[in-house]
């Protein structure tokens, strides 16, 4: 059983009728619950849910959510592959709040690890700009990772300060998410060491100023009409209902919508918080004065491009060239100037021009399918070959014309190759090679 502090246990039990009491400690005797978030993005839904075995009952407040008992499904090819995200199953509800549509602004302010960030994001349908901020840098990665393995052609992964972005986008998105830092309480079952390692109830009202002021910047980025969601996995009304009474009073121009808060011992998951607020009047005499960004490629980098495009797809990939640095993207419809910004992703990243000659990025497969590319390995969880792609390693290929080969697993694309003489030059990325 899980040891809760005193003073959180003090805590529980004025919020809480006593009534309750028991069925709410009871649930640290026992596993926290786990789920998965299938990717439409990759596929329709019948044809995942058939591909993937572990899969339990579906999660209410996610369409595309599902239970799971199963361990270690991060080490499943089709993980890999971008098919699904693992997910607590009450953290897949604030996302759906926003209701949010494709080509739509949408910002999640407080985006690592990326859970919902690419939720949201697999709502849009890959029309409209999603922007991912994390102002740590080293957390910012591990989102763009994510962002890239989910296949998300129209984000932008951004590390700042909530302050920072508030001067540049003033009004700016229809929909944002503030899922906050918060004092983790309801995590104590899933992360028991860390979030209990990190508790104290100083550290609850530390949690609640940063809160206030996270919230406070992103009202002025809402455009008039749009809708802005809070959300915490915490359980301290301080951070909660606390919050959301505080907001209301600075801001008139905000209505709440919606709020609701999940308890592990009456829904099938942890704890977590959200509320849903509408933008109703203006907020400052400001507004938006963000330029779009102006495309920009050298012929040299356009006519390799153009070359690999021709030859590697059936029809053309990418509309919007921008090269920086020898590197090429294609850039998301209406995207933003971001000078001054540090982005860590922004739409497409197509790969590099070397030696005259371009080598497609990781990212670019990713983001592509089986029946858009001429060239394809499409390989079984079952052949060995795909093991020793994921080691880094050569593979025949003796059936594959020689040049770049997009490599699949039952059709979902994982990664690239180069086929030469009936062998696969493996251009899995060092970095997530098993």
């Amino acid at each position: 059983m899980t040891k809760l502090p005193e003073q959180f246990i003090e805590n529980m039990k004025k919020q809480l009728p006593e009534q309750e009491w028991e069925a709410f400690f009871a649930v640290y005797e026992n596993p926290p619950y786990k789920g998965v978030r299938l990717n439409p993005l990759k596929g329709t839904m019948s044809a995942l849910t058939e591909l993937l075995p572990f899969l339990g009952e579906p999660i209410p407040w996610e369409e595309n959510g599902f239970y799971t008992t199963a361990e270690r499904v991060g080490n499943s090819p089709f993980h890999a592959a971008g098919l699904f995200y693992s997910q607590e199953p009450s953290a897949m509800s604030a996302a759906p709040l926003l209701q949010v549509q494709p080509g739509e602004r949408v910002l999640d302010l407080c985006s690592a690890p990326g859970g919902k960030g690419t939720q949201l994001a697999c709502k849009m349908a890959r029309k409209g700009l999603i922007v991912l901020n994390e102002p740590v840098f080293a957390r910012a990665k591990i989102l763009s990772q994510n962002v890239e393995r989910m296949g998300i052609p129209n984000a932008v992964v951004i590390s700042e300060l909530p302050e920072k972005l508030s001067t540049k986008f003033a009004g700016y998105f229809d929909k944002i998410l503030v899922d906050a830092p918060c004092s983790g309480e309801g995590m104590f079952r899933k992360n028991a060491e860390e979030a209990l390692g990190e508790w104290s109830q100083e550290n609850v009202e530390m949690c609640a100023e940063r809160q206030a002021h996270i919230l406070e910047e992103a009202t002025k980025m809402l455009t008039v009409g749009g809708k802005l969601c809070y959300s915490t996995c915490t359980f301290s009304t301080l951070e909660d209902e606390g919050q959301v009474c505080d907001y209301l009073q600075k801001h008139p121009e905000m209505r709440l919508l919606k709020s609701e808060k999940l308890y592990p011992h009456k829904v099938a998951g942890e704890g977590h918080f959200v509320a849903l607020f509408e933008k109703i009047a203006k907020s400052g005499e400001w507004d938006t004065r963000l330029k779009e960004c102006k495309l920009s490629c050298t012929q040299d980098g356009q006519k390799a491009y153009r070359a690999f495009e021709k030859e590697f797809f059936h029809e053309k990939f990418a509309t919007r060239l921008y090269e920086a640095n020898g590197i090429l993207y294609d850039l998301p419809e209406g995207m933003f100037d971001w000078k001054g910004l540090q982005v860590l992703r922004v739409g497409v990243r197509l790969g590099e021009v070397k030696n005259g000659r371009f080598e497609p990025s990781h990212s670019l497969a990713l983001c592509t399918k089986k029946e858009d590319c001429k060239r394809v390995v499409d390989l079984s969880e079952e052949d060995l070959r795909l093991e020793k792609y994921f080691k880094g390693e050569t593979i025949e290929v003796e059936e594959i014309s020689n040049g770049w080969c997009l490599v699949c697993v039952h059709g979902y694309p994982v990664g690239l190759g180069k086929a030469v003489n009936g062998t696969l030059k493996n251009h899995y990325p060092k970095g997530l090679r098993h």
